[in-house]
């Protein structure tokens, strides 16, 4: 198995670079499959989505279809899946950042009982308590 990098993914799905969209489409063809799926950690998944809001301008329910077809497709291993497809629910409703969400979710699975914070729009989700 391989891991992948943010700029490979970015590469692959938005193509602004054709030679390195060509290379990252062929890396992924002939080395991402069923049997030795490519690793996606959640690091690279909050870098992702940041990116691709950030400095391409996707709408959020873009992003919610790529991320969904990251986790449905087997050739990808996405890390922490569960907590990964808990983070896009939350994100696809409008209550938080996917960043913010992951981390409640993966926080909450490690046992926190909640996790605190100064970011008012991150308490929309119950895993999350205002740092007063």
């Amino acid at each position: 198995m391989k891991g992948l990098d943010t700029n490979v993914l970015l590469r692959y799905f938005v193509a602004d670079d054709s030679s390195q969209a060509v290379r990252a489409a062929r890396f992924i063809k002939n080395n991402c499959t069923r049997e030795t799926p490519g690793f996606i950690n959640r690091i690279v998944l909050c870098e992702l989505v940041w990116v691709l809001e950030s400095a391409y301008g996707y709408a959020r329910a873009e992003i919610v279809r790529l991320l969904e077809m990251m986790l449905r497709t087997a050739e990808f291993t996405v890390e922490d899946q569960a907590a990964a497809w808990a983070a896009v629910r939350h994100f696809a409703a409008g209550r938080c950042d996917f960043a913010d969400a992951l981390l409640a979710l993966t926080n909450e699975r490690a046992g926190c009982g909640s996790t605190v914070t100064f970011d008012r729009k991150a308490t929309a989700l119950a895993q999350f308590e205002p740092l007063k």
